[in-house]
Formats: C-alpha cells, sequence, structure tokens
C-alpha cells in the first residue's frame, strides 16, 4: 500500500495498515467512543469492536498492524502512552486484550503523533516535533519500549515512506522560515535533501510510491501552491501540469505494481468539495467521481490491477468497501524530456548521500 502524509482536517480518522489486511478507527460518538478495527484481507470487510472498561478520549490515535493489532496512542496526564489492543476470546465471550508498550513524557510546545503506517507491518513510530528539534520514537516493534531513533533539526510535520522496508522516511522540515522535505535514514539516524525546488520554495512531499518511484508533491516554486510529480532518484524536473490546478486537492493513494512506470500509476486524490479524483501522470485530465456516503477519513486502497478500494460506514452498512476503477484503456506515456522553460529539479535521493 502506498503511503502519504497525514493530513486529517474535518475528516473522520480511518487508517489502514500497509499490507491492506487491516484498519483502524475510533468508533462511536461523545464521551463513548471506543477502537474499532476492520479486517479487510477476506472476501466480505467485517469489524470488531475492542472496547475497554475505560471509553477512549476522542483525541486519541489509532494504527492497525499487520499481524491484526491496534497500536492505540493516547495522552495520559503528563504523558504520552502507547498500548497495543486485540481481540481475545473468553467464556463470558469476547474480551479487548492490552499490551502496554510505554510512555513518552509530554512536553510544552512539543506535539506528538502517530506516523504513517510502517511498510514492514510490524513496527509503529511517533513523531515529536518542536520548533529547535524533531524526534522520532519508534513505538512499537521495539526491543525496550518507545525508543528515540532519529532526531532531525527544525520541526518536522507530514511523514511518507519511501521504501518498502520501513527504512527511509521523508519528513517536511521547517527550517530558518522554509519548508523542505529531506530523506530520513532510521537505521542510522542520517538526513539528506530530498526536495530542492527552489532555493525560497516551500516543498512538501505528499505522497510517495516505492514501486514505480512517483512522487507527489506540493510547492510555491510556480508562483503559488501547485500540486505537481516527480520521480524517486530522477533527475528530470518537477512537472505541474493544469489538471492538478485543483485548490486544496490532496493525493491518498497510488497504484502499487507499477515498476519503472511512474507514468501510467494510478492516483487518487481528494478533491475539495469531497469527492474523488483518479489520475495519473500520463493524463491531461482528472477523472472526477462522487464519493461515496460515508466515506472514512479521505483514504484508500488501490490493487495492483488498478482498482481503488474506499472505506465507508453508514446507518445501514455500517463496514464496507466500494470500489472503483480507471479507465481501462491507458493514454500513452508522455515523453519526460525538460522543455525548453524548465522547472526546478528535486534531488534525486541516490545522489544525495545520507550524512
Amino acid at each position: 500500500m502506498t503511503v502519504c502524509a497525514i493530513e486529517m482536517t474535518t475528516l473522520v480518522p480511518f487508517t489502514i495498515a500497509a499490507d491492506g489486511s487491516y484498519a483502524a478507527r475510533l468508533a462511536g460518538e461523545g464521551e463513548a467512543r471506543f477502537v474499532e478495527r476492520w479486517t479487510l484481507a477476506g472476501p466480505e470487510p467485517y469489524a470488531v469492536p475492542l472496547p475497554l472498561a475505560q471509553p477512549e478520549e476522542a483525541d486519541s490515535e489509532v494504527l492497525p498492524l499487520a499481524d491484526g493489532r491496534v497500536l492505540i496512542h493516547r495522552r495520559v496526564a503528563e504523558r504520552h502512552a502507547f498500548a497495543l489492543l486485540y481481540p481475545t476470546g473468553a467464556a463470558a465471550g469476547p474480551r479487548t486484550g492490552e499490551l502496554q508498550l510505554g510512555a513518552v513524557d509530554a512536553e510544552e510546545g512539543v506535539r506528538v503523533g502517530l506516523l504513517p503506517p510502517s511498510p514492514d507491518g510490524s513496527g509503529a513510530f511517533a513523531l515529536a516535533a518542536a520548533d529547535g528539534v524533531t524526534t522520532v520514537w519508534q513505538v512499537a516493534g521495539g526491543s525496550f519500549g518507545p525508543q528515540a531513533v532519529a532526531r532531525i533539526p527544525g520541526r518536522c510535520s507530514g511523514g511518507v515512506w519511501l521504501d518498502r522496508a520501513g527504512r527511509l522516511l521523508a519528513l517536511d522540515r521547517e527550517l530558518e522560515g522554509t519548508t523542505k522535505s529531506v530523506a530520513v535514514d532510521l537505521g542510522c539516524g542520517g538526513v539528506s535533501p530530498l526536495l530542492q525546488i527552489a532555493e525560497d520554495s516551500d516543498d512538501r512531499l505528499l505522497l510517495a510510491d516505492p514501486d514505480s518511484g512517483l512522487l507527489l508533491i506540493r510547492s510555491d516554486a510556480p508562483g503559488e501552491p501547485r500540486l505537481g510529480w516527480g520521480v524517486l532518484g530522477s533527475s528530470r524536473p518537477v512537472r505541474f501540469p493544469e489538471c492538478l490546478r485543483l485548490g486544496g486537492a490532496l493525493p491518498f493513494a497510488a497504484q502499487p505494481g507499477q515498476a519503472l512506470m511512474p507514468e501510467t500509476c494510478g492516483v487518487a486524490l481528494r478533491l475539495p468539495e469531497g469527492d474523488i479524483g483518479l489520475w495519473r501522470p500520463a493524463d491531461r485530465h482528472v477523472v472526477r467521481l462522487s464519493a461515496p456516503p460515508g466515506w472514512l477519513g479521505g483514504t484508500g486502497l488501490w490493487s495492483p490491477q488498478g482498482r481503488l478500494h474506499l472505506p465507508y460506514a453508514t446507518p445501514e452498512v455500517p463496514c464496507g468497501v466500494v470500489g472503483l476503477s480507471l479507465p481501462a484503456s491507458a493514454p500513452p506515456p508522455v515523453h519526460l524530456d525538460p522543455s525548453p522553460r524548465q522547472a526546478p529539479r528535486p534531488v534525486p535521493l541516490q545522489q544525495a548521500p545520507l550524512h
């Protein structure tokens, strides 16, 4: 599954595991919130509630792992506590098991939030961002509770995985008044530039597909914030197609399995009106479709065959997934040579050694 940077506004938070097998959300209303896990790998999706004796706070975060457990992040007194929830069988009926993982101290001016699911499906990470330095914490999958695995100068946001191993993470770093995406190697803590479109532009990475190398970017280098696309490791310039001039549109999923073919990789966008946009870099238009009623969290999952699966919940169907498809015939790939009016270039990751 392709992962994108977290940008939740007023949508219901809903997170899909890296391999698409499970999903999780906070269900319920008001003070009766509880964790709900969705199983997506079977022939029909179904939901399993994971309530505890005490309701969850509305600002708690949840993240599903590939083994079916759900990580929950709670603010408890002066700490950010992390635990794993899972269904258990008992003589009195289904129960919820809980495994405490430890906590990170809460500090004034430091914002702590979960990163998107790690591609390896077993680890989970959180971002603790302050004005001077940002810390990446591994909060699940480690040996001794939460561990700091990288410290990055500046305040970071976003979070996009660049590989399938869960080692390379892209973050949007604000430093000296400018925001640029950087690549963080969680294995050694090294940081390197990722996007340098113009010297004084704000360049953010919104989505990456490790198979094709496709990157979806938001930058004000063209004179206003625009959506653009590039290819990881390529020296070709970032493109800003007119058809992506869609105001606050946000890409949330990309088609996997398109190795070495970024031009034919399907991309799903959440449009400002709440509709769905389907697009490929080889296209010169965006296909607009109505979002299903009850669409959850502005999220979705592509299949390698080009089918987009969107989760939804309504009073009639509390756990459902609807499928959408791109047009059957793909347009011919575009010629990727730079035009005479060249756009500024991203820094190829392979040419920006980690340090």
